[in-house]
């Protein structure tokens, strides 16, 4: 099980983009995560006729390492540490500064 998940709310803790929010579009298999809006970069794309596409400049969000965000306590709105434990037959996510389930 991941710390992370589609749809978490996180916040940037190292890097460029440190202090800023997003939310978790997607989680790779090779430990990076794709946060909405952060770690834009510039991409130089050439026009294909044959397939319509146009050239330019364009914006693109680029992975960032798991270990580089931390996921949002909804009641203190700062970034806090997961942990896993085994509740009811089933393992849970839970902040480790207030004990309260992730996902409840």
């Amino acid at each position: 099980m991941n710390r992370l998940k589609n749809g978490d709310e996180v916040i940037i803790i190292t890097g460029k983009d440190k202090g800023k929010r997003g939310s978790v579009s997607s989680v790779l298999d090779n430990g990076k995560v794709l946060v909405d809006g952060i770690n834009l970069v510039k991409k130089h794309t050439k026009a294909n006729p044959q397939t319509g596409t146009q050239g330019g400049i364009l914006s693109k969000e680029m992975p960032i390492d798991a270990s580089n965000v931390a996921l949002v306590d909804p009641e203190t709105n700062k970034a806090g540490k997961i942990g896993f434990k085994v509740e009811g037959g089933s393992k849970i996510r839970f902040f480790k500064s207030t004990g309260k389930a992730v996902d409840a």
